[in-house]
C-alpha cells in the first residue's frame, strides 16, 4: 500500500544517500518543486488569458472601438443610433405621400430622433406647496369668469351598425369645435330603440354616482393592473365622506383582485375605492375602453362639479380637495394636466409610439398626417409665446373642473382617441389647439404643471402587463 511505503521512506531517509550524495528528503523536495513549478506555470498562463478576455470585453462594452477584420466593433449606444436613424428614413420616405399637403418630410421639417435612445434620467419629485389642511382652503365664488354656454349631447341614432361614439362626420366634428350652444357627440350613443352599444352600468351604481359632488376615478379593465388603494392616512375625513373614489372594472378584473385578496364589501367598497363593473365593453381594444372614465367623467358623474383622474399605476398619496385648490382653484384654472417627463413635441412622440410598437404604424401616420394637414405645427421650445409649455402631456393624472368649456374639450379630445388611436397623447395638442384658434373669446383655461409635481402627489408603478398593439381600425 503507498502510504506504508511513503511511512518506510520517510523512517529510513535519515540513512539512505543516493549516488549524488544526497538524501532522499533532498531529492523528493526537488521533484516536487518541479512539479509545483509545472503547475505554476499553467495557472499564471490561466490567469493571463482571463485577463486578457476581461480587458477584450471591457473594450467593448466601455464604448472602445476596436478594429477587427477591417471593420469597427461600434459601442451599444451608436449602434442604437444608427438603428433609430434608420427608423427616422424609414418613417421619412413613409410619410412621402401628398406634396399637396406638405406632409412630406424632407430637409426643412426634420423629425429629429426621440430622446428615448439616450440614457434614462432619473425622475424626481418636487416641492408642491399645497395647504396644510382642508381646513385652510375655501372654494372661490365665481373664480372663472368665462361665459357659459348649453351643452348637450347626441344620445341615439339610426345606424345598421350601431356604436358607441356613434357615426360623427366630418362636418359634424368641425362644428363641434365652437364653443356655443349645441348638441354634439361624446360617447353613450345608443343605436335604434336604445340598443345599448357598451360600457353598461348597474342602476344602483349609476344612483351611486349620480350624487356624487367631487369625485376620484380609475379603472382596471381585463385584469392589466393591481389595485393601488389611495394611501388612507393622507387623505383628511372630509374627503372620505364627501369625496366619491370610484374603480371601474371589468368582471375578469373582478374575479382576479378578488384572488389577490382585494374582495369587496356588501356594499362593493375595498378600502376608499368603490369598485363599479363594467359590462359590454364598447371596445375591444382596452386602452380605448379605459379612456371613456378617463375623458368623460363629466358624463358618468352628471353631478359632479370637480373631478380627478388617476391612472391605475399610480397609487393617491395627496388629499384630492388640496389638489384641486392648489391646481384650479389658485391657478384660475378650469382643465389641470402635466407636461410629459421627456418629450415635448408631437413629433418626436410619434417616433416613440411607433419604435416601441404602441399602437399600429398605419394608424399612427393616417392620425400624424390629418394633423398636419389641418395645421398641427411642431412644439417650438425658444417660442416665448407658445401657447403650451409642452404639446405632450402625461395624461396619467388630469384634474378638471366640470365647466361647459372643460366638458367640451374632454368630449372632443374623446373623439379624437374614438376616431384614430388610442394614444391621446398625439391627439392632445391638436385639439387644445384648434379649440383655441377657434373659439379667441372663450379660451380654454388650462393649467399645464411640471412632470416634478405630479410625481409628489402620487407613487407610481408599473403595469402589470403590457397588452399588444391593437390592429388598426377597419
Amino acid at each position: 500500500m503507498l502510504p506504508e511505503r511513503r511511512s518506510t521512506v520517510a523512517s529510513s531517509s535519515s540513512s539512505y544517500q543516493n549516488p549524488s550524495g544526497q538524501n532522499d528528503n533532498s531529492f523528493l523536495l526537488l521533484r516536487r518543486g518541479k512539479k509545483f513549478g509545472r503547475i505554476g506555470k499553467l495557472k499564471l498562463s490561466h490567469l493571463f488569458f482571463f485577463f486578457v478576455s476581461l480587458f477584450f470585453f471591457s473594450c467593448i462594452f466601455s464604448g472602445h472601438k476596436l478594429l477587427f477584420h477591417g471593420s469597427e466593433i461600434l459601442p451599444h449606444s451608436q449602434r442604437n443610433n444608427r438603428m433609430q436613424e434608420a427608423n427616422v428614413d424609414h418613417l421619412r420616405s413613409h410619410l412621402l405621400t401628398s406634396s399637396e399637403l406638405d406632409i412630406g418630410l424632407n430637409s426643412t421639417t426634420h423629425i429629429q430622433r426621440p430622446p428615448g435612445s439616450k440614457k434614462r434620467n432619473k425622475h424626481l419629485p418636487c416641492d408642491v406647496p399645497l395647504a396644510e389642511s382642508v381646513n385652510h382652503i375655501l372654494e372661490p365664488r365665481e373664480y372663472l369668469d368665462s361665459k357659459p354656454f348649453s351643452l348637450g349631447f347626441v344620445e341615439t341614432e339610426t345606424s345598421d351598425k350601431p356604436r358607441f361614439g356613434g357615426h360623427q362626420t366630418l362636418e359634424e366634428r368641425e362644428r363641434s369645435y365652437s364653443a356655443l350652444n349645441q348638441t354634439i357627440y361624446c360617447g353613450f350613443v345608443k343605436g335604434g330603440l336604445h340598443q345599448d352599444t357598451g360600457f353598461d352600468l348597474s342602476e344602483k351604481d349609476r344612483a351611486y354616482m349620480k350624487n356624487c359632488v367631487v369625485s376620484v376615478s380609475s379603472c382596471i379593465f381585463g385584469s392589466s393592473d393591481f389595485l393601488r388603494r389611495p394611501a388612507t392616512k393622507k387623505i383628511s375625513e372630509f374627503s372620505k365622506r364627501n369625496v366619491c373614489f370610484v374603480m371601474f372594472v371589468d368582471e375578469q378584473t373582478l374575479s382576479k383582485l378578488a384572488s389577490e385578496g382585494h374582495v369587496p364589501d356588501k356594499q362593493g367598497f375595498v378600502g376608499l375605492w368603490k369598485t363599479v363593473v363594467v359590462s359590454n365593453l364598447p371596445y375591444t381594444d382596452m386602452r380605448k375602453t379605459g379612456k371613456v372614465p378617463k375623458f368623460l367623467s363629466h358624463r358618468l358623474f352628471p353631478s359632479s362639479r370637480y373631478s380627478i383622474w388617476i391612472d391605475s399605476k399610480m397609487r393617491l398619496t395627496t388629499d384630492p380637495m388640496l389638489i384641486i385648490d392648489f391646481f384650479l382653484w389658485r391657478k384660475k384654472s378650469e382643465f389641470a394636466i402635466s407636461n410629459h417627463y421627456d418629450r415635448h413635441c408631437v413629433w418626436d412622440e410619434v417616433l416613440q409610439n411607433k419604435r416601441l410598437n404602441k399602437y399600429n404604424h398605419t394608424a399612427i401616420d393616417e392620425q400624424f398626417m390629418f394633423y398636419r394637414s389641418d395645421g398641427l405645427k411642431k412644439f417650438n421650445p425658444s417660442d416665448p409665446k407658445s401657447p403650451l409649455p409642452s404639446y405632450v402631456p402625461e395624461g396619467s393624472f388630469i384634474v378638471r373642473a366640470h365647466t361647459p368649456m372643460s366638458n367640451l374639450f374632454s368630449c372632443l379630445w374623446f373623439n379624437e382617441v374614438d376616431r384614430f388611436t388610442s394614444r391621446d397623447q398625439l391627439s392632445f395638442a391638436y385639439t387644445y389647439l384648434k379649440l383655441q384658434r377657434l373659439n379667441p373669446d372663450r379660451p380654454l383655461r388650462l393649467n399645464m404643471f411640471k412632470d416634478c409635481e405630479r410625481r409628489a402627489l402620487t407613487k407610481l408603478f408599473h403595469h402589470r402587463v403590457e397588452s399588444s398593439p391593437p390592429s388598426p381600425p377597419t
